[in-house]
């Protein structure tokens, strides 16, 4: 459809990516088809991108449910009654086009998405901050921002560093990721010059959801970030969440989906290796024995089973191409605690708080406001379902002291809660999420590599474009099977981003204005 004629949100100045138009077959796909590893975001994308078209695809993931790092499973709660869990809550922003025209394959008009109000940000001992009546589009939502936040007050406004700031606004991707090689988010907070407010929750909770030390955190993903869900998008920094748990609202409607159009999803097997075959294929080899021939094969993984998949696969890639895929890193630990309790949440208590100064804790969710079940439970039992998050933790460290800091700091923000009762509980501790760190952004691996017959798709790998978390994930999974597509002499799909070039003068000149009172 002509973006003429339609926008995937509300920015009308959202960009459209065509998909290139296919010339001569060269790589077809029409014999034994494309295995695609992994079934979360990005490989869910690459599966449905691919069989929309008619290729033959087996989507293989290793846990029983789909989702990846967003999936969620049942779990059994006192009383016999059924509840779920999931590695915690994650917000489906309105810039996330890409993963919402995914999501559309299932959910037509978005209906298993609820709407949250706002997003605040509280500073320990400090203000917080509220998203909840600032317009969107730029640059009335920066001028806004400055002037009702009381993380900016007009004195301390005096010792910014109006340049560096202005610096935020003066962005194009993919040049300006390439510009910060070398540069830690702190490197770019530092610079700025912000008030110790400002700096805690403007910028560096929004770096911590990477699940990185901002020391640690490429400062070219930081700028890109701000770029998108702030600068640079009308959308605004509100967001969507799914109304039930992860499986019911998202991934298990899409697994449906994909099985009507064809697709042998098969969950619970894993992939243990990958071969060449004689004949010009790719042989994907399976925990229980089997194996599956492919013509091409999509590597949607974590960081560390694709090194393993790599590293085993001798005759993948150049020296140089697997060298980096063995350097790459990955975030500290991050724990999510979910705690049943026998009293409600306070009253006035929002859906999501994002927390700065409060120890190890980044949030606090009470997820009957959110999720269906939850909700029931909450309403059955007369409590709530409160949800803890603490991102890059301390390698090593004492999970029995983490849990007990994270129950002091929640009791801080919520005395009320202090003397509840745990009725359930559930502790994740994982340590598998991809760093984007200070590296050159150019040497990252990308979604082709130098075999044709295997390309990578994952919030880990490089794209052009200004998208992260999840919404690069399924950017890159499109990305992967419009690769494969054009080799294949075949139509690929059309993708959407907030714009690529920050906003220009107008912005420039609004935040002179309050920048310089």
């Amino acid at each position: 459809m002509s973006p003429a004629r339609w926008r995937p949100g509300r920015d009308h100045r959202a960009e459209w990516h065509p998909a290139a138009t296919p010339g001569e077959a060269v790589r077809p796909l029409a014999g034994r088809g494309v295995v695609v590893v992994g079934g979360g975001v990005a490989g869910l994308a690459a599966a449905t991108g691919l069989a929309e078209r008619g290729v033959a695809v087996t989507l293989v993931e290793r846990q029983a449910t789909l989702g990846g790092r967003v999936r969620s499973w049942d779990i059994d709660l006192p009383g016999e009654r059924p509840g779920s869990m999931s590695r915690g809550f994650h917000a489906f922003f309105r810039q996330y086009y890409n993963l919402r025209a995914l999501l559309r394959r299932s959910d037509p008009g978005l209906e298993r998405l609820r709407f949250v109000e706002d997003y605040p940000l509280s500073l320990a001992d400090g203000p917080t901050d509220s998203f909840a009546r600032i317009p969107r589009t730029p640059p009335l939502s920066i001028a806004a921002f400055v002037a009702q936040s009381p993380s900016f007050p007009l004195a301390a406004l005096r010792h910014v560093d109006v340049g560096a700031a202005l610096g935020l606004l003066d962005v194009t991707f993919p040049d300006t990721y390439s510009e910060y090689d070398g540069v830690s988010a702190a490197d770019v907070l530092d610079r700025l010059c912000f008030p110790d407010e400002a700096r805690h929750l403007a910028l560096e909770v929004f770096a911590r959801s990477f699940f990185a030390d901002p020391r640690d955190f490429s400062g070219g993903e930081l700028v890109a970030m701000f770029h998108t869900y702030f600068t640079g998008s009308s959308e605004g920094l509100l967001f969507d969440v799914p109304s039930a748990d992860y499986d019911s609202a998202l991934w298990a409607p899409l697994g449906r989906h994909l099985h009507r159009l064809g697709v042998d999803v098969r969950v619970g097997v894993e992939v243990t290796g990958l071969a060449e075959l004689d004949d010009g294929g790719v042989q994907v080899r399976l925990g229980d024995g089997s194996a599956l021939d492919a013509d091409a094969v999509v590597l949607a993984v974590d960081r560390a089973p694709l090194q393993r998949l790599v590293a085993d696969a001798a005759w993948l890639g150049d020296s140089g191409w697997r060298s980096r895929i063995a350097g790459l890193r990955i975030t500290p630990p991050f724990a999510v605690w979910r705690l049943w309790l026998d009293q409600p949440a306070p009253q006035g208590s929002p859906p999501f708080l994002g927390t700065s100064g409060y120890g190890p804790l980044d949030n606090v969710s009470f997820v009957e406001q959110m999720e269906q079940g939850a909700g029931e439970w909450a309403a059955g039992s007369g409590g709530c379902v409160v949800e803890l998050h603490a991102y890059a933790v301390q390698p090593g460290a004492d999970e029995t002291a983490l849990r007990a800091e994270l129950l002091t700091q929640l009791h801080r923000i919520h005395p009320e809660l202090d003397g509840a009762t745990v009725v359930h509980d559930e502790w994740i501790l994982a340590e598998d999420c991809p760093l984007a760190g200070t590296d050159t952004w150019a040497d990252r691996p990308g979604v082709v590599t130098p075999d044709p017959r295997v390309v990578l798709a994952g919030d880990g790998i490089r794209c052009a474009y200004p998208v992260a978390l999840m919404e690069r994930a399924a950017t890159t999974g499109w990305l992967a099977a419009n690769t494969l597509l054009e080799a294949a002499g075949l139509d690929g799909h059309d993708l959407w981003t907030v714009p690529q070039r920050g906003r220009g003068q107008a912005a420039a000149h609004a935040a002179r204005r309050f920048l310089a009172r």
